[in-house]
C-alpha cells in the first residue's frame, strides 16, 4: 500500500510540462484541463499558513478543487466492481462519500515527503473517450512511472485511476474491498472505512 499512498499525493504536486504529442483541436487536451486544478492545489500546499490549519479543513478545501478533474464516483464504482450493482442508491452514495473522504485524507497525511519532488510528463495517448497521461516522478535517486487514466465526459477529461509502475490503484483497492465484502458484507466495509477515516483525521498514517 505504501506505493499507492505515495502516488495519491503525487498527483497533487504535478509540475506540468508541454507535451510533444499534438491533439486534434476538436478534442480537449486532458493535461491542459488538469493544469489549473493542479496549480491551485500546489499553491495551497506550499502555503505555510494553510498547512497550519487542521487536517479536516485542509482536506475539505483540497477535495473540492481536485473534484473538478477527478471523478470520485467513477473511481468508487470501479473499485466496487460487480458489487456496485448490488447496492441500493443510498448505499452507493454512502460508499462514494466515505471512499472520497478516505482518499482526501491520504493526500493530506502523506504530503510532506513530496514538496521537493518533480513530475515530468513524458507522453499522452488519447483513444476515443479514454486518455492516458504518462509521467515520471523524479526524485534524487529514483524515477517512478505514474500514469493517469482519464475518461472524457462531454467536454471534460476526468481521472478515474492512477497506475504506478504498472499497478492500478483501483485494482489494489478493489482487492481489499472485495475481501471485506466477502467476510463482513457492506456494513463491515463501511465500518472499516469509517475507522480508517477517524485515524487519518487524527493525523495517523494509513496502515
Amino acid at each position: 500500500m505504501q506505493i499507492f499512498r505515495r502516488v495519491l499525493v503525487v498527483l497533487l504536486f504535478l509540475t506540468l510540462l508541454p507535451l510533444t504529442q499534438q491533439v486534434s483541436a476538436a478534442t480537449p487536451d486532458p493535461t491542459e484541463q488538469l493544469k489549473p486544478v493542479v496549480d491551485k492545489v500546489v499553491s495551497l500546499l506550499k502555503d505555510a499558513e494553510f498547512r497550519k490549519k487542521p487536517v479536516v479543513e485542509q482536506s475539505d478545501v483540497i477535495v473540492k478543487i481536485v473534484a473538478e478533474r477527478f471523478d470520485f464516483r467513477e473511481m468508487s464504482k470501479r473499485v466496487m466492481g460487480k458489487q456496485w450493482r448490488t447496492l441500493n442508491p443510498e448505499q452507493k452514495d454512502q460508499f462514494v462519500a466515505l471512499f472520497t473522504k478516505l482518499l482526501q485524507y491520504v493526500y493530506i497525511n502523506q504530503v510532506d515527503g513530496y514538496l521537493d519532488k518533480k513530475i515530468e510528463f513524458t507522453d499522452q495517448r488519447i483513444r476515443r473517450d479514454r486518455a492516458e497521461v504518462k509521467t515520471l516522478l523524479v526524485g534524487a535517486d529514483k524515477r517512478i512511472p505514474v500514469s493517469y487514466i482519464m475518461l472524457l465526459e462531454k467536454d471534460n477529461w476526468m481521472a478515474y485511476d492512477i497506475v504506478v509502475e504498472g499497478v492500478s490503484l483501483i485494482r489494489n483497492y478493489m482487492e481489499q474491498i472485495s475481501t471485506v465484502l466477502r467476510d463482513e458484507k457492506f456494513p463491515g466495509l463501511i465500518k472499516m472505512l469509517e475507522n480508517k477515516i477517524t485515524k487519518l483525521e487524527a493525523g495517523e498514517k494509513e496502515e
